[in-house]
């Protein structure tokens, strides 16, 4: 069904949608944690009818709207992606990976851009109570547009509610609410939209600590930091809540990835979780006799814990995952690599065959040879994979990734604790390092976050859609060249309207509210 293609072209197609991905998540997070905190502030306008509260919703607007704008055009060109460079992805699971981007297309996007309108220009044309709901409104479709994405997303991730149709040789979706509610569906967009809050809030307080800095706007400064530390504290405490649940899952529908963020090659009962290490760079493949760590400090069974709910459960390791032969959880022996691959392979050979026989008209035979399909058809995407060692995603970047992710989470809930103490106990206006250590914080912000989508997508290679087509499957046949050529034009495109972004925002910043 699908040619094998010429691995460059592989990898220039995923550095140029990886490349797209990370500057869209640039200003996505910001979006989502900045709607939420001038929400609130508008609301105590409304309360209150006191203008400072107004001024000040305003001023953090501005910076929504700069962010919010080209944050746009890169989604715009993300999702056109998926038809230039994955046409077979597209193809093959377009009737179910589409309907979530059709409908935040639809309902949120155009929920966004019409309340957004009055948001932005209908403070003296519409009742404060109206405007206030655009206001909340406007922030709301951005959150159900995060949703529906995040569901297509999980999707990759866990594929349900489909079946296989061997005649229209693609995946049709069987039952909507499974892909659009699944478990994973659910923790991936909580931690995301969790995350975005975390960032909005880190940048309200950095660039306020730098009013604070500059001396002046003091009262507006100060306010804008009690608000976003209260939120960003709740946002970076239940951040860490539904990424234990995210992982959970993680554990249950992709062990291979689970095994590459510990660095585990060797499973067992009664895991420990690496608290700290660094991995062997001479480790170069699982068989390979090397010890994968150069040092490490484990918190004993916690990763068992983690993955299972049980301190004493066994957790599968790479080699594990590999060599099969453990147990699950439903009493079966779990299949090796070579055994997955054979069994796609023959899911491969049975679509052929039923294909075969439907066009010489031999129902008997393509009956027969449905039934072989069906009973392989979990395995079908592994027919493609030509080496075990392909199925081991990058465990360096992957290790790594999410350790810097989970220890600024930790960070956060101290800095925002710290924020908190300091603006009601202390005088923060005085305290010139920690402001230096708010305004350095924002590029932390960002960091945390491209590290959670490196993890959830480095660690699910080689799979676009995991379990079911590999990414050497999903690639559009196209030249090489022309990849590489629309990869330096949008890193010079999106380099370019970053660079425009920081400045407009600098100037607005500098120029600061208006009272």
């Amino acid at each position: 069904m699908f040619e094998h293609i010429d691995t460059s072209l592989i990898d220039w197609s995923r550095a140029q949608f990886a490349l797209t991905a990370i500057y869209h998540w640039i200003f996505v997070p910001l979006t989502l944690g900045l709607a939420v905190i001038m929400g609130i502030m508008e609301t105590a306008y409304f309360r209150t009818g006191d203008e400072f509260w107004k001024r000040t919703a305003k001023f953090w607007m501005k910076l929504f709207g700069i962010n919010f704008a080209i944050g746009v055009a890169t989604g715009l060109i993300l999702e056109f992606e998926f038809g230039t460079n994955w046409s077979n992805y597209s193809w093959f699971v377009g009737d179910i990976f589409g309907a979530p981007l059709a409908i935040e297309g639809i309902l949120a996007f155009f929920m966004e851009a019409t309340f957004i309108a009055v948001m932005f220009f209908g403070w003296e044309k519409v009742s404060k109570r109206f405007h206030l709901a655009s206001t909340w409104l406007t922030g709301l479709g951005a959150t159900i547009s995060a949703w529906w994405i995040l569901v297509a997303n999980a999707w990759m991730q866990y594929p349900v509610g489909m079946e296989f149709n061997p005649d229209t040789v693609r995946n049709e979706m069987t039952d909507f609410l499974a892909v659009a509610t699944s478990p994973m569906a659910v923790n991936k967009f909580f931690h995301s939209v969790l995350s975005g809050w975390v960032l909005g809030a880190i940048f309200v307080t950095g660039v306020s600590c730098w009013y604070l800095m500059k001396r002046r706007n003091k009262a507006f400064a100060l306010s804008s930091i009690k608000i976003a530390a209260w939120v960003g504290l709740a946002a970076a405490v239940l951040s860490a809540w539904s990424g234990d649940g995210s992982a959970y899952h993680v554990a249950q529908k992709q062990p291979m990835k689970l095994a590459a963020m510990e660095g585990l090659y060797e499973g067992g009962n009664g895991m420990g979780l690496v608290a700290v290490g660094a991995l062997n760079p001479a480790k170069q493949s699982p068989e390979d006799g090397v010890n994968p760590f150069l040092f490490r400090i484990e918190i004993p069974k916690m990763l068992s814990l983690l993955a299972e709910r049980d301190a004493n459960a066994f957790v599968p390791g790479i080699n594990d995952l590999l060599n099969g032969g453990y147990t699950l959880k439903d009493g079966s022996q779990a299949l090796s690599a070579e055994e997955k691959r054979m069994r796609g392979r023959q899911a491969i050979q049975a679509f052929a065959e039923y294909r075969a026989a439907r066009a010489a008209g031999n129902e008997d035979k393509a009956l027969d040879a449905k039934q072989a399909l069906q009973e392989n058809i979990a395995y079908f995407g592994y027919g493609y994979i030509k080496d075990n060692h392909e199925l081991v995603p990058n465990v360096p970047l992957t290790f790594y990734m999410f350790r810097i992710m989970v220890m600024l989470g930790g960070y956060f809930i101290l800095f925002f604790a710290a924020v908190l103490f300091l603006v009601y106990k202390k005088d923060l206006s005085r305290m010139r390092w920690m402001q230096w250590v708010a305004l350095l914080t924002i590029p932390l912000g960002y960091l945390a976050g491209q590290a959670g989508w490196v993890v959830a997508e480095c660690g699910r290679q080689p799979w676009a859609i995991q379990d079911m087509l590999p990414t050497c499957a999903a690639v559009s046949k196209l030249d090489v060249g022309s990849v590489q050529t629309t990869f330096f034009l949008f890193l010079a495109l999106f380099t370019i309207l970053l660079i425009a972004e920081i400045g407009i925002m600098l100037k607005a910043i500098r120029k600061g509210p208006e009272f």
